[in-house]
């Protein structure tokens, strides 16, 4: 079975009924006629964008402001940012703050909708703030 079939069945799955863990889905799509390795089931859930959402897999939500998932930024202490995101979204807020390899900006941490983001200093903060929202802008 192509790959592009595979993907669309676990898109179908996903949809029909709540799934937790890759192993489930795996066994869904074996039950379905879909042969599946538990590794090619992970690759397919990275490269369709699905999320972990409540302890279950979630379609990624289409979101058409500019933000991109980005709800909010907000300081903590003198060298920390924390960002508030759409659910199943900060990770790839983080990376596109991380690809924008902003000098004020010494690294970030995502969870599911928040990102942990140390610059170098407390000088840092509101610059790094700009120029963020300014990639999301």
């Amino acid at each position: 079975m192509l790959k592009q079939e595979r993907q669309k069945r676990i898109l179908n799955l996903i949809r029909a009924r709540p799934i937790g863990t890759q192993e489930a889905l795996r066994a869904h799509l074996e039950r379905g006629g879909v042969p599946a390795t538990q590794s090619s089931v992970s690759r397919d859930l990275e490269e369709l964008g699905v999320v972990k959402h409540h302890g279950r897999y979630a379609l990624p939500q289409a979101n058409g402001d500019a933000t991109r998932g980005l709800l909010g930024l907000d300081v903590a202490g003198e060298a920390l940012i924390v960002a508030k995101c759409l659910p199943g979204r900060a990770s790839s807020v983080a990376v596109e703050i991380d690809d924008a390899a902003l000098p004020q900006i010494v690294g970030t941490l995502a969870g599911e909708d928040t990102i942990f983001i140390a610059v170098r200093d407390p000088k840092s903060q509101r610059a790094a703030m700009k120029r963020i929202w300014e990639l999301f802008g």
